[in-house]
């Protein structure tokens, strides 16, 4: 394979790539995606927790990963006031 290849082939989005939809997202979503990716499923409280960034950052981390359907929320049957999130990539 020449060179021209295989930069032509990096260059093309595989189909199978599941990470497609947060690549070009910020780092603090793409650090929530990835800890949701080990975790399977946590609070906002959680998440902020596991990744030492603030809340606020989190939310809106959480908010553009909902946005292109990266995550789902659903509420806590524990604590209603808490929702869960998990990634559905």
């Amino acid at each position: 394979m020449s060179t021209t290849e295989a930069v032509e082939r990096e260059s093309e989005p595989d189909a199978d790539d599941r990470w497609a939809s947060v690549r070009d997202m910020p780092p603090s979503a793409k650090l929530v995606a990835k800890i949701l990716d080990y975790e399977d499923t946590l609070t906002q409280s959680q998440i902020a927790e596991e990744s030492l960034l603030p809340p606020r950052t989190v939310r809106y981390a959480l908010s553009r990963l909902e946005d292109e359907g990266a995550v789902d929320s659903r509420f806590s049957f524990s604590d209603a006031r808490k929702r869960l999130y998990t990634l559905n990539i």
